[in-house]
This record gives structure tokens, sequence and C-alpha cells, in this order.
């Protein structure tokens, strides 16, 4: 899972300017945003470079 929506929120960012950034369709960014569908990790470092966050803000790790 990733966190991308938690971020946009916080941040008050739209998906449809995040597609735009990417160069993706907004149904694909969507989703991303809803954990249908994971980035691969050339994407994630790409989202996370454009909403100036660390990689590692937009994971949800899997040890507990």
């Amino acid at each position: 899972m990733n966190r991308i929506k938690a971020v946009l929120t916080e941040k008050g960012i739209k998906q449809t300017w995040l597609a735009n950034q990417l160069g993706k369709s907004y149904n694909m960014v969507n989703g991303y945003v809803q954990n249908r569908q994971q980035p691969r990790l050339e994407i994630l470092t790409e989202v996370a470079k454009i909403l100036d966050v660390d990689i590692k803000e937009l994971i949800v790790s899997t040890k507990n």
C-alpha cells in the first residue's frame, strides 16, 4: 500500500494536478491514490520528487 492519498490531502493537492505533472491519466493516478494499483518504483520516485517529500513518506511499512 502507499500513502499518496494522505500526502496529497496534507498538501492540499488535487489528483488531476498530480496526473498532469506525471503525464499520466487521471484514472491511472486515481488507481494509485485508491491503492487499486501500485506504481512502479520509478513512478513512486517521481511522485515523491513532485510532491517534495521523501519517498519513505509515500510507503506504508509491512513490518510490525
